[in-house]
């Protein structure tokens, strides 16, 4: 009786031993899923910062073009300059973004892009300055640089998604709970972003 106890005992210790080993490599593997998926969230938002940066960056040269030609609308150009001024200063931290934090960024950037557009549609009524080599170079960019905004945030919503489905399937929901792993919000594209920029041309 007495080595039967023993043996139960035994047998309960290394069934134990086995489930703590189970929960144990589990949760490392999860872990190490749940940070490495993260990261290449970040990865994501960094690079769909990076090209609004390069958009933002074009306004000082277009600016000066702009200026040159004394007549043109200031009101337009000053709209862009503001608008550029508040996209440029919100910034997100991608590890603890929240869907106002996204919502926020998107209507700065949204604000800078209509600016944008109601300046290049006025530009249309100024021959010598849609002329201007300096603004045909800024045409270029912009385009170039409005293809990789929608690729790169397309690219970004692919790595949420795959972080969401991550931390969201059971039983991995209740390790990213544990360890504060939450869901990301998505990129939401404005309507009529999945059409080229309209840019007028010579």
């Amino acid at each position: 009786m007495k080595n039967k106890g023993c043996m139960s005992a035994g047998t309960i210790g290394i069934a134990l031993l086995i489930i703590g080993a189970v929960l144990f490599f589990w949760g490392k593997n999860g872990y190490n899923t749940f940070v490495t998926q993260e990261q290449n969230v970040n990865s994501k938002w960094s690079n769909v910062e990076t090209v609004y940066q390069k958009r933002a960056n074009l306004i000082p040269n277009l600016e000066r073009t702009v200026k040159s030609y004394a007549q043109f609308e200031k009101e337009t150009l000053t709209q862009v300059i503001e608008a550029r001024s508040k996209a440029t200063s919100i910034t997100v931290d991608p590890t603890n973004m929240t869907e106002a934090d996204m919502a926020k960024f998107q209507a700065a950037q949204g604000e800078l892009s209509g600016a944008l557009s109601r300046l290049m549609a006025v530009v249309e009524q100024y021959p010598n300055l849609k002329a201007d080599q300096q603004y045909i170079n800024f045409q270029r960019e912009y385009i170039a640089i409005e293809n990789s905004i929608r690729a790169e945030t397309v690219n970004y919503n692919g790595a949420v998604q795959a972080y969401n489905n991550e931390v969201k399937r059971f039983p991995n929901n209740i390790l990213a709970n544990f360890t504060n792993f939450r869901e990301k919000p998505y990129f939401k594209a404005a309507a009529g972003a999945e059409k080229a920029p309209e840019v007028f041309t010579n």
